[in-house]
C-alpha cells in the first residue's frame, strides 16, 4: 500500500542542517530569523549558511573581499544580454544568463569542495550585477561596474540607479536579502538538490532553481502582490475589490503558506520596513492598502500574510521595477541554493521518488492497419 502526498506535502525528503522551521520559527543554522534580521547583514548570513557558524572578523572581511573581487561579469554575457529581446520577463533572461556564467568559469566542471565553494562565491557575487545590468540594458543604458569595496545591497542599488544609494535604502534591502536567503526545502531549493543529486554541476543546479523560482506560486508572488495594489489604486477601493475577489473565490496573492499555520515570521519585519519606506518616499498609500487587505483577508479567511506580501511595497518604495522583484529574491536565495548544493554534494544520494500509476492497464498493441 502506498500513500500519495500531492505536492509532496508533509513528506520529509531529506535531512539538512542549513535552515529549519520548527513550531513556526524560522532559523538559519539554529539562529532565530528575528536575531539575524535585526542584528546581522547579508554577507554574514551568506557565510553562516555556507559554513554553519557566524564568521570571525577576518573571515568576514575575506568573504567580502572575495565577493567584491568576483562581482564583475564577462563582457560576452553582457553582449548576450544586449542582443536579447527587451520585452522578455527578467527571470527568463536571468535564467539564461546564470547558466551562461558556467561557460566562462574554468572550474565549472571541477567537483572538488574547494572549487564548489569558489563557484558559490562567484554566483552570489555576480547575481546582483546581472540583475542591475539587465535593468539598465533594457532601458537603453550602459551597465555599471560594481564597487568592490561595497556591500551587495549597496552595489545593487548603485548599479541599478547610477547614484550613491541612501543608507536607509541600503539597510532595507540588506534586511530583505537576509530574510529571503534560505527557507528549508522550498520548491526552488528542492529543484536545485534534485539536479545536483545526479552529480551535475553547480551552475546546472542553480539554473534549475531559477526556473522553479520564476513561477507565481513561488518567487513570482511578490510581483503579483504589487500588480494587485496598483490595480486597486487607492485605499477607498480596497474593501470592494478584495471582497469581490473573495466572493468569486479568487486567490489573493501574498497570503497563506504551506508550512506556516500561524503566520510567516518574516512578514513582520517587512511590514515595518514597508511602513517606514512608504512614508519616506511619500507613498504611504501602499502600506495603508496592504494593512487594509491584511485585515480583511485575515478576518474573512483566517489567512495571514507571507514574506511576499509586504516585500512588494518595500521593493516598490526602493524604486525597483515590479518585474525585478523575483530577480531580487533570486539574488538573496542564491546564498541558500548554493549552501544546499554544497550540502547535497557532501552526502549525496540520487533523488528518485516513485509515482502511483493511475492510467489504464492490460492494454495491447494494435497494428496501424487495424486502428479504425
Amino acid at each position: 500500500m502506498t500513500t500519495v502526498a500531492k505536492g509532496l506535502e508533509g513528506v520529509v525528503a531529506s535531512t539538512s542542517s542549513i535552515s529549519s522551521i520548527i513550531d513556526g520559527v524560522l532559523a538559519y543554522r539554529g539562529i532565530h530569523i528575528d536575531e539575524l534580521a535585526e542584528q546581522s547583514n547579508f554577507e554574514e548570513v551568506v557565510y553562516l549558511l555556507w559554513h554553519g557558524t557566524l564568521p570571525k572578523a577576518k573571515a568576514l572581511e575575506d568573504l567580502k573581499r572575495a565577493l567584491g573581487a568576483n562581482a564583475s561579469v564577462h563582457p560576452a554575457i553582457l553582449e548576450m544580454m544586449r542582443l536579447s529581446p527587451r520585452d522578455v520577463h527578467p527571470m527568463a533572461l536571468l535564467r539564461t544568463a546564470v547558466s551562461a556564467l558556467a561557460l566562462f568559469d574554468t572550474e565549472a566542471q571541477d567537483m572538488s569542495e574547494e572549487a564548489n565553494l569558489r563557484k558559490a562565491t562567484r554566483l552570489v557575487a555576480k547575481m546582483p550585477t546581472l540583475v542591475a545590468a539587465w535593468a539598465r540594458i533594457r532601458s537603453g543604458k550602459e551597465p555599471l561596474e560594481p564597487q568592490a569595496d561595497q556591500s551587495i545591497a549597496y552595489n545593487f542599488l548603485y548599479m541599478l540607479n547610477g547614484v550613491e544609494p541612501d543608507p536607509i535604502a541600503v539597510m532595507a534591502l540588506d534586511k530583505a536579502l537576509v530574510l529571503h536567503a534560505d527557507h528549508e526545502l522550498n520548491a526552488s531549493t528542492f529543484a536545485a538538490r534534485v539536479t545536483v543529486g545526479t552529480l551535475s554541476d553547480m551552475y546546472s543546479g542553480v539554473t534549475s532553481a531559477m526556473g522553479a523560482l520564476k513561477g507565481p506560486l513561488h518567487g513570482g508572488a511578490n510581483e503579483a502582490v504589487m500588480a494587485m495594489l496598483e490595480e486597486i489604486g487607492a485605499p477607498d477601493r480596497v474593501e470592494a475589490y478584495i471582497k469581490d475577489k473573495l466572493t468569486k473565490k479568487e486567490r489573493i496573492m501574498g497570503f497563506g503558506h504551506r508550512v506556516y499555520k500561524d503566520g510567516d515570521p518574516r512578514a513582520k519585519h517587512l511590514r515595518l520596513m514597508s511602513e517606514k519606506l512608504t512614508n519616506i518616499v511619500g507613498e504611504s498609500k501602499w502600506y495603508e492598502m496592504s494593512v487594509m487587505i491584511e485585515k480583511i483577508v485575515t478576518e474573512t479567511k483566517g489567512l495571514k500574510p507571507n514574506v511576499d506580501f509586504y516585500s512588494a511595497s518595500v521593493y516598490h518604495s526602493l524604486g525597483i521595477p515590479r518585474d525585478l522583484f523575483t530577480p531580487i529574491f533570486a539574488m538573496s536565495r542564491m546564498a541558500g541554493w548554493t549552501a544546499h548544493i554544497l550540502e547535497q554534494y557532501a552526502d549525496n544520494r540520487l533523488i528518485r521518488p516513485r509515482a502511483e500509476y493511475v492510467g489504464p492497464v492490460g492494454v495491447h498493441y494494435v497494428p496501424l492497419s487495424e486502428r479504425g
